[in-house]
């Protein structure tokens, strides 16, 4: 790790501990139920709000919205569900799954399954025979490129026929097939949007703990913040698709969210190390998305710039249709969006984050 890289890391995670500072340790956990509030008592202005919350029902300018939740200090302000959704429907995460699984690899290693994020993808399976295309750029995959999305296969989705595509339609060999991809570049280098090598590691986790990644969450992850109903879309072998295969109710997403906003603490456990919270949530890539509100990504979790005023960047963990978990640390904010959007309205929750949500902060009228 160089130097920068170093003191990269170590602000990150003074940023992380602050979440767990007093005022945090004052603020309440939500047991089966969350605790409540208004928005006003927590902080935010009604306005703009109030605004948002009527625009989505109107379904105009933000359509096909499921869901939206925002946990302020703690306390659930918000709670809306839309054209007939609940607060007790499983609502598909697609790539938020990403980021569960990013606390996995998290866990993983503070367990000492994994020794660490530079070890070498191949080793985990030194037995797999039949692997395709192996070479010297394959051998030096590590963990860390498949956490970045840089692990300089070929896997590319988005499309008929891609290997994403291909994956999906098969009940089984998901491992040797994502392992056997083509390199086409040095591990590391290129940044491409990969859920093959979240999909891998699911493996990695079996091949070390005899668990894969949905047993390991329910055993290691999930209980501990009081999440009990979950899907996994698994296949004909039990490999969960972890790259976009999880169902959690909307306040489910919520939680995880509020153990990231904490350092990866929940109430006296910490679940998540805060350094692995830290380390996930920095740029380890810098990305240029216009539109998208992105400027990087860390280990399978996306970073927006700041609202204007602050300093602190905003993560988020994003999936198809419009799925987010959005976690603002600056301001002890937790936004949840389910829905169930196409093309270009997929991004439209993000641009109400910043449209509706983020002034609300500063907006003192009722």
């Amino acid at each position: 790790m160089s130097a920068r890289s170093r003191t990269l890391l170590i602000q990150a995670m003074i940023l992380a501990l602050l979440a767990v500072g007093p005022a945090a340790a004052r603020a309440p956990w939500p047991e089966d139920d969350w605790p409540k509030s208004t928005p006003r008592e927590q902080g935010l202005g009604g306005k703009s709000l109030a605004e948002l919350r009527e625009l989505i029902r109107q379904g105009r300018r933000y359509p096909d919205i499921h869901g939206l939740l925002v946990v302020k200090n703690g306390y659930l302000v918000v709670e809306d569900y839309f054209d007939g959704h609940g607060p007790d429907d499983l609502h598909t995460l697609q790539s938020v799954s990403k980021s569960v699984t990013s606390a996995l690899v998290g866990i993983a290693i503070e367990q000492g399954a994994f020794r660490g994020v530079d070890e070498k993808v191949l080793d985990f399976f030194p037995g797999l025979e039949r692997i395709e295309n192996v070479d010297a750029r394959k051998r030096a995959m590590r963990l860390e490129d498949l956490l970045t999305m840089r692990s300089g296969t070929d896997y590319d989705e988005g499309y008929s026929g891609s290997p994403h595509s291909t994956l999906n339609s098969m009940s089984r060999g998901w491992t040797r097939f994502i392992l056997s991809r083509p390199m086409v570049h040095r591990p590391g280098t290129h940044f491409q949007y990969d859920s093959g090598a979240v999909i891998l590691t699911s493996a990695l986790i079996k091949a070390r703990t005899g668990l894969h990644a949905d047993a390991y969450a329910e055993k290691h992850l999930l209980p501990h913040l009081g999440i009990e109903r979950v899907r996994w879309f698994s296949n004909a072998e039990g490999h969960p698709h972890t790259g976009g295969g999880l169902d959690l109710r909307p306040r489910d997403m919520a939680r995880f969210g509020l153990l990231y906003l904490r350092g990866g603490k929940w109430k006296d456990r910490q679940v998540v190390h805060a350094r692995w919270v830290a380390e996930s949530t920095r740029h380890h890539v810098t990305l240029d998305r216009p539109g998208s509100k992105v400027t990087g990504y860390g280990y399978w979790w996306w970073i927006g710039p700041p609202a204007p005023g602050d300093q602190r960047p905003i993560y988020s963990a994003r999936g198809f249709r419009g799925q987010y978990i959005f976690v603002v640390p600056e301001h002890d904010l937790v936004v949840v969006v389910t829905a169930g959007a196409h093309g270009q309205n997929q991004r439209k929750p993000v641009d109400f984050l910043y449209r509706h949500i983020l002034p609300a902060v500063t907006d003192s009228s009722p």
